[in-house]
């Protein structure tokens, strides 16, 4: 489990195909990371099977090749990362779970001051889970949904978020990653249930 609240960025070193999966290794700043710990990469939960002093090493299965974009990174890259949540830590985003649903687009991007409003295309499954001020996770950053309407959404993004994430280098174009809130998938599953009945 995660907060949503990126650690630092960190950085593709190399990333090979191993059968049908993908080993990522990334170059990290968060310190001592042990065997079997979970690190939310760009919004996507990955088990560190092996640990440098200034490297990390996951194996990307199938599954989460075919729902994120992390495919598609190259060397060099920049890529968020989060540590598990402890229990005792202040949740000073939302609760992520760091199950990446889906990949949206970036559509439109407008500087206001020294804000930044995105706009994104996503898929329509994951559109019906979002309300406006409610939760969105995008590339492992918690963020608080502008604006939905059938086909996209939209966020404002802080300074802080700009400099310190992936969002501030990427634009109109580029992928994400995309988690809606957990809280929201549980109503949503209750009310099709309780429609189907």
């Amino acid at each position: 489990m995660f907060t949503g609240l990126v650690e630092a960025l960190g950085s593709v070193a190399s990333l090979a195909d191993t059968g049908a999966g993908r080993r990522l290794v990334v170059r990290h700043p968060l310190g001592p990371i042990a065997l079997g710990d979970s690190v939310s990469v760009n919004g996507a939960c990955l088990t560190v099977v092996e640990a440098g002093p200034d490297t990390l090493s996951f194996d990307v299965g199938p599954e989460t090749l075919r729902l994120t974009d992390l495919g598609g990174l190259a060397p060099g890259l920049p890529v968020n990362l989060e540590r598990a949540l402890l229990a005792s830590s202040r949740l000073g985003g939302h609760l992520v779970q760091g199950h990446v649903d889906g990949v949206g687009t970036i559509e439109a991007e407008r500087e206001e001051v020294e804000w930044v409003f995105l706009s994104f295309g996503a898929p329509a499954a994951l559109l019906a889970q979002m309300v406006p001020k409610g939760s969105i996770c995008v590339d492992g950053v918690s963020l608080t949904l502008v604006t939905v309407d059938a086909s996209s959404f939209s966020v404002m993004l802080i300074p802080h978020t700009l400099a310190n994430t992936t969002l501030g280098s990427k634009g109109p174009g580029d992928p994400v990653n995309l988690e809606t809130d957990l809280l929201a998938k549980y109503v949503f599953r209750a009310m099709e249930a309780f429609r189907g009945r």
